[in-house]
């Protein structure tokens, strides 16, 4: 098997290095000219015991019509499912293809076939189990921005055998034009992205994702797991919420039209169906649910500067805020609609006797609080700027307000509404989230009682905590999130990778793998921290 798939990705580096990489680092209308065929490569998604989605891109000059081959071995002897779909301009020549009548729970490989008889990369994907079901491995991928660095995380995994399902929970690209996030100080060389502005129309979404799909590390993620996927924020615009984000204005349209446009973008380049919420069951292991936390029912996120605007006491504005609008229990972040799915859903799966809720989704659960003792982070010569906000930070953590708004602690009614379902299903919960760039390890509770657990996954390539508090070591930013948050138990604020996450009939054993660096291309490993939480407890073991 790894002579095969060796001899598999020496073919695939030589094609894909003279026709689909090479094209698509060209500008323009001769990156478009010569990009045909299969351009990025193959993707899978969307597993079921019995079905799995296909995915593929196939340029040509008009419609083409594709042919899906599943087969049990990678010589496709014995073809045992497939079908077919066009390709064409409408969908921006991408492919989606849901096969049905496999058995569950185990490997098969695919390739499409192209008109004129020439074929894909093969891929290779897994349905789900039935019944039974003793272990399960998934990785946990979030916030990979492309001109920071090396997609070292998708390499180290994809060079792994024992991952059964990839779960990306957003941030899978970023929409800021070429020099803002990051600077052109920070970028690095040959790391370009296209196009070169902000992605605002449904041609810039679209040309975004195939320069993220031509990086060969994600390309080979895709090509060898099955992946289950939800947008965060970036894949439409910063700090995203139902009406609007913090990185939209007027001069660029109608929020409407351009939240449509990445929606439509997105579905087209990912291996995901169309309905905006979904789940997933491992046997009777686990339900993972894949709720969506951004654009469908997620009110306004509250900012510090407009509380505390307009002068006068800003402690006490502060503290009424906590104490009035902070906890309004009409404030949603799923929706009445989703959040009745998910509650439900979970009470369901939980009286089935399956053994694990997890709830695969963007923001953090974990209660995060600004450490006292941030200022002395700066030294004595911050600029005025830095000085205003870690003041600010200071008073909204002495008002019991949480670090950030952007998470689920700033929708507190509707965090403590999910706890309290799950704890009323007796539910043994878990919260697999991005978004934040570093690494968490959370007891979730509500009501002082335990409710589930947190594995928060840190970015793939998105600088975190330590890029805005340079010449501070982990040690003492961890001790002062750790002092400041009762809810964490562990964190790395310094590092990229990803998470395993080995599921078993009476333990969730969380993974930590952060990559030895970024700004080179390498998949080798500086560390790995793992912690463990036991089925029934409800909180992890000591760390």
């Amino acid at each position: 098997m790894h002579q095969l798939w060796g001899e598999m990705d020496r073919r695939l580096l030589i094609k894909l290095g003279t026709a689909g990489l090479a094209a698509l680092a060209l500008p323009g209308a001769a990156r478009a000219a010569m990009a045909q065929g299969f351009t990025h490569n193959v993707a899978s998604g969307e597993p079921g015991p019995t079905s799995i989605l296909l995915w593929t891109r196939y340029a040509a000059p008009s419609s083409a019509r594709l042919t899906a081959e599943v087969a049990e071995t990678a010589d496709f002897a014995r073809v045992v499912g497939g079908g077919s779909a066009d390709a064409d301009g409408g969908n921006d020549h991408t492919v989606k293809l849901r096969v049905d009548g496999l058995e569950p729970g185990r490997w098969y490989f695919y390739r499409f076939v192209a008109p004129d008889g020439t074929t894909s990369p093969v891929g290779r994907t897994r349905t789900l189990p039935q019944g039974p079901t003793s272990a399960f491995n998934i990785a946990l991928f979030s916030c990979s921005n492309l001109p920071f660095g090396w997609f070292n995380a998708y390499a180290h995994a994809a060079a792994r055998g024992d991952i059964d399902l990839v779960a990306h929970v957003g941030d899978y690209l970023y929409e800021y034009r070429v020099g803002e996030y990051p600077s052109l100080d920070e970028a690095l060389p040959g790391r370009s992205i296209q196009p070169p502005h902000e992605i605002v129309a449904l041609a810039d979404y679209r040309l975004r994702y195939a320069a993220y799909r031509s990086d060969p590390d994600l390309q080979r993620l895709h090509q060898l797991f099955p992946m289950i996927a939800q947008w965060d924020d970036h894949e439409f615009a910063n700090d995203a919420w139902r009406d609007g984000a913090e990185n939209h204005n007027e001069g660029e349209g109608a929020w409407a039209e351009r939240k449509a446009a990445a929606e439509r973008a997105y579905r087209e380049w990912m291996p995901v169906d169309d309905s905006r919420w979904r789940q997933y069951e491992v046997g009777d292991l686990a339900t993972i649910f894949l709720p969506e936390t951004r654009i469908t029912g997620r009110d306004r996120p509250f900012d510090v500067d407009a509380i505390v605007a307009g002068g006068g006491d800003a402690a006490a504005k502060l503290r009424q805020f906590a104490e009035t609008a902070y906890r309004d229990p009409p404030r949603q972040m799923l929706g009445v609609e989703q959040e009745k799915w998910l509650t439900d859903a979970i009470a369901k799966s939980a009286k089935s006797g399956t053994r694990w809720q997890i709830c695969a989704q963007q923001v953090l659960m974990g209660s995060l609080f600004t450490p006292p003792d941030v200022a002395n982070w700066f030294g004595p010569d911050m600029s005025p700027a830095v000085r205003r906000r870690v003041e600010t930070g200071q008073l909204v953590a002495k008002a019991g307000l949480p670090l950030s708004f952007d998470t689920w602690d700033g929708y507190p009614a509707a965090r403590a509404r999910l706890l309290a379902a799950a704890q009323a299903a007796d539910a043994d919960f878990v919260s697999l989230a991005g978004d934040s760039h570093n690494a968490w390890a959370f007891d979730l509770a509500e009501g002082g009682r335990p409710a589930g657990i947190e594995i928060g996954g840190h970015s793939v390539t998105s600088p975190g905590y330590e890029h805005y508090t340079p010449g501070i070591s982990d040690a003492q930013r961890v001790g002062g999130l750790l002092g400041s948050s009762p809810e964490l138990k562990w964190a790395n604020t310094e590092d990229r990778g990803y998470v395993t996450v080995q599921l078993t009939r009476d333990a969730v054993t969380a993974n930590w793998h952060s990559v030895e660096t970024i700004r080179s291309h390498t998949p080798a490993l500086k560390s790995t921290h793992s912690m463990t939480a036991r089925r029934g407890r409800r909180m992890f073991d000591a760390a």
